[in-house]
């Protein structure tokens, strides 16, 4: 009889944590648009002098790939420019009660990022803020995805509210 009491107490605790369980939450399909970034992509451009350094041609490589659970992409970025060789690790998420697209991202040259994005059709615009000649700035980069394989990258640049200078412009391919 004993027995039997003991079980029945054990299956009454382990349903709730069951059921607890079964209600984890899923990705949404805002979640589910960031997929366009899981993969291998090889990007190439041209940076203007200014506040990302001096002007030069860069190249590299981004592997991105789903965090366990879906709610986050996370990327690698290997990659040379006119300020020599770099890697990144960079994650992009949803903030469901922000309704906004989320960036943060860490370098080897000591840097971190976090951004806000926001998808309009086939079109990422992404918005931080930084400094442009030690001058508060606002900085915006925008991606078209021209295809499912292909994107275009324009970084702008914005100090005290006057016009937007573009600082790079590049492209990227998915490889797998």
């Amino acid at each position: 009889m004993k027995r039997l009491l003991v079980g029945v107490v054990v299956l009454a605790c382990a349903v709730p944590c069951l059921a607890q369980t079964a209600q984890l939450p899923k990705p949404g399909p805002e979640v589910q648009k960031l997929g366009y970034y899981v993969g291998t992509w090889k990007g190439e451009g041209d940076i203007k002098a200014g506040p990302l350094g001096p002007a030069g041609k860069f190249s590299g490589t981004d592997t991105c790939e789903w965090c366990a659970g879906g709610f986050h992409v996370v990327c690698r970025s290997e990659g040379t420019g006119p300020t020599g060789k770099h890697t990144e690790l960079y994650i992009f998420g949803f903030d469901a009660e922000a309704k906004a697209y989320t960036y943060y991202g860490i370098s080897s040259f000591g840097e971190s990022d976090a951004a806000k994005g926001s998808l309009t059709g086939n079109t990422w615009t992404w918005l931080w803020d930084g400094k442009a000649a030690g001058k508060p700035a606002k900085f915006r980069e925008i991606e078209e995805q021209v295809s499912p394989t292909s994107l275009t990258t324009k970084i702008e640049y914005s100090v005290a509210g006057g016009p937007w200078t573009v600082v790079m412009e590049g492209k990227s391919i998915k490889v797998k």
